[in-house]
This record gives C-alpha cells, structure tokens and sequence, in this order.
C-alpha cells in the first residue's frame, strides 16, 4: 500500500509498528531508503534548477538596470539640444534667420561680405549638425525606452519563475524530511544483527584493490576511482557531499574532482556529463547509473563491480553491479 507526503509517494506502513518479523524490517527500511534516495536526487535536481533560475533572474535584473541608465542618458542628450531645437524654431517663425542677400545689404566692405557669410554658413552648419544630433539622440531613447521595457518584463518573468522552483524545492525538501524521519525511525527498529547484515562487507570476497589500480593514468577515471575507494567506509548522508560522509551523487562528484574534473551535482545531471559508454564496454572509472528516473549512480571498478554511496545505513562500499537496476554509462 502506498501513500503520499508533500505530493511524493511513501509506503503508508507506519515505522513505528514492529515488523512482524526480521526480514520484514529489513525490506521496510530498504524500500524507505530507497524512497528517500529518490527524494534527495530530486531536491537537489531542484535545488540546481533554483540556481540557474536566480542567475537568470540576476542578470535578467542587470539588464533592466543597465537599459534604464541608458534611458536615462538619452533622455539627458535629449536636454542637451532642445534649446537649439527652441531657438531654431523660434527664428523660423519671426521669420529673422539671417541669409546671404542680408549679408549682402549690410556690409560695408567686401571682407566685411565674406566675414558675414562665412558666419552664416557655420551657423547653418553647426545648427544642421545639431538638428541631426538630436534626432539621433532621440532615436536612441526610443530604442533605449524599449529595451528598458523589455528588459524589465524579462526580470519580471525570470523572478516569477525562479520564485515558482523556489516552492517547489521547499515542498520536495518538505517531503524528503518526512521521508528521512521515516527511514530513521525504521532503522531504530532493527537489531544490532539485523544492522549489520544491512551495512553487510565494505569489499566483496577476491576483491584487489591495488591490482586494479595498477597503471592508473592520473586525471581519469581510475584515479578518481582510486580516490573513491580512499572512502569506502564513510557514512552515507542525504545531501552530502564530503569529504568523510556522502550520498551517491555527492560521492562520484568528490572523487571525480579530487583529479580535477569539474563533474554536475545530481545523479541526473551527471547522466549528461561526459561521453556514453554501453554496458558491455565499461571500464574501471566509468560512472554508472541506476532506475528508470536515474536516481542512483556509482563508479565501476571492474568484474561486474561498482564503488557507490548506496543508502542510509550502508557505508560508501563496493558492490554487485546488479544491485540495481542499471540505466546506462558514462566516461568522465
């Protein structure tokens, strides 16, 4: 039978009754990790998308901003030379704008003549540049009036759209609290053997570390496979990302970035990162992932095996590549 919390499904059993038997509580606490796994990949895919939103939002603010200012600077050119638009406007209607025939009547010498007219011919020019000046200023305050505008319903809609992912994250981080409440208290339930059976071996019978790692070329993927496996035995936490606790995520990103690769945060963002690798060609280093929703990830090691952060309760560990369903495969 299954439930909601927050609009997320859970098993509706209630943690709190005792199992009705050892392997019973067990597989409770399997399903809700499980469960809570999901949930922490999406808050934290959630999370990202907040992320990007805001920086969006930020820039899409930036922009407003910027446009404004430069609203703002055309309007001020503008101002600049509206008292020549005044003053050209006002000698055209009195009809008083000096010409050359004027020049002419009221010289009293030939150089007097050509003095005059080389005035009016300046004033012409200069007033024609300006005239062109201001319609260029005015031109640009117009662009810059509907940038401005755009700009701001940019903002706007960038805003309206991180506030929306906002409340989604709150809600899926709501559920993931509930959904971690319920692990832990099914946990609580176990006893000691029942624990450790759970947690089971940190390496699987035959496993050899230092062979596998013979020849490993710094900066790939077996190097971060090697860095990983300095981790095997750290708690596995929702959310964490080291360096002594993890989730499965957290944990390919920390060993992936102690060689200097800059890998994405979540297990489906991860999927995107890299090249695709199919199943039958994996190599030790490669990054594996896990459901239908790719919602578990972990780095192969070799013979079938995978190092992962699995679940609460269980240390970061290495592991049957079938322990779950597989989805597909990237090198980093």
């Amino acid at each position: 039978m299954v439930g909601t919390y927050g609009g997320y499904g859970l098993a509706a059993a209630d943690p709190v009754a005792a199992p009705a038997n050892a392997s019973e509580a067990v597989q409770r606490m399997i399903d809700l990790s499980r469960q809570s796994e999901q949930m922490n990949q999406q808050a934290l895919n959630a999370q990202a998308d907040l992320d990007a939103k805001a920086a969006t939002a930020a820039t899409a603010d930036q922009r407003a901003a910027d446009a404004a200012a430069t609203l703002d600077a055309a309007k001020a050119e503008i101002r600049r030379y509206q008292p020549v638009i005044e003053r050209a406007a006002t000698s055209a209607l009195l009809g008083s704008r000096s010409n050359r025939l004027t020049s002419l009547l009221v010289s009293n010498s030939p150089q007097q003549l050509l003095d005059q007219m080389s005035i009016v011919d300046l004033v012409g020019a200069r007033t024609n540049e300006q005239l062109g000046q201001y319609q260029k200023a005015t031109d640009a305050a117009a662009a810059a009036e509907a940038g401005a505008r755009a700009a701001a319903d940019a903002a706007r809609a960038a805003s309206v759209a991180a506030d929306k992912v906002r409340s989604d994250l709150e809600a899926k981080r709501a559920a993931l609290q509930g959904s971690m409440a319920q692990v832990i208290a099914a946990w609580g339930q176990l006893s000691a053997g029942d624990k450790s059976a759970l947690a089971g071996s940190m390496f699987p019978p035959g496993f050899d570390r230092d062979s596998l790692l013979e020849g490993l070329v710094p900066g790939s993927g077996t190097s971060a496979l090697a860095a990983g496996l300095t981790r095997v035995g750290d708690p596995y936490v929702w959310g964490a990302t080291g360096p002594d606790q993890f989730d499965c995520s957290g944990l390919v990103q920390w060993a992936f970035h102690q060689v200097g690769k800059n890998v994405p945060r979540t297990s489906q963002q991860q999927a995107g990162y890299g090249t695709p690798v199919d199943q039958q060609d994996l190599q030790p280093g490669d990054v594996v992932f896990f459901y239908s929703d790719i919602s578990h990830v972990g780095i192969y090691a070799g013979n079938g095996l995978m190092l992962h952060a699995s679940t609460f309760g269980v240390p970061v560990q290495v592991a049957p590549l079938g322990w779950s369903p597989f989805h597909s495969a990237r090198r980093f």
